[in-house]
């Protein structure tokens, strides 16, 4: 029996569907990484600035995580941005990866969010809120993300 609620979110999330309504081609990109990027692309988007520096750290990020090239990671940013804007709301995203990542890497994505936040070096109010939304939504415990905000920092204060 097929489940519905997979088939809605794989062609939700399914790269070509962008690329027949843009006119576009596009590699087959993953909708795991879709979905990741996606998560980190509204939490970049929270304090209504999309810095320089959290473009470059998401960038990075999707080059070493899911070994992209640099090309294929600005494709696959722009695929992200675009499934980000025209959702209704971050679900989507976060029931994907909740469903497909074991707690290891829900920690290591969390570890990345809080790299994006502290990236400017200012922890904004709606930052702190839509992180802890997708922590939630991820079924992450507060501890996992508390220990994430410690390594994140530890990071950036060796850099």
């Amino acid at each position: 029996m097929s489940n519905p609620f997979r088939k809605f979110f794989d062609n939700r999330l399914n790269p070509k569907v962008g690329a027949e309504t843009t006119g576009q081609t596009s590699e087959n990109h993953d909708p795991l990484h879709l979905a990741a990027c996606a998560l980190l692309l509204e939490l970049a988007y929270a304090d209504d600035e999309f810095s320089t520096a959290e473009r470059e750290h998401i960038h990075a990020v999707l080059m070493r995580h899911f070994a992209l090239d640099f090309d294929t990671a600005n494709e696959l940013m722009e695929l992200a941005e675009r499934q980000r804007r025209d959702s209704v709301d971050i679900f989507q995203f976060a029931n994907l990866v909740r469903a497909s990542y074991d707690i290891g890497q829900k920690t290591v994505l969390a570890e990345i969010m809080w790299g994006l936040i502290l990236t400017d070096g200012e922890i904004g109010r709606h930052e702190s809120y839509i992180l802890r939304k997708i922590a939630n939504l991820l079924d992450l415990e507060p501890g996992y993300l508390s220990r994430a905000r410690t390594a994140a920092a530890a990071k950036i204060a060796k850099a």
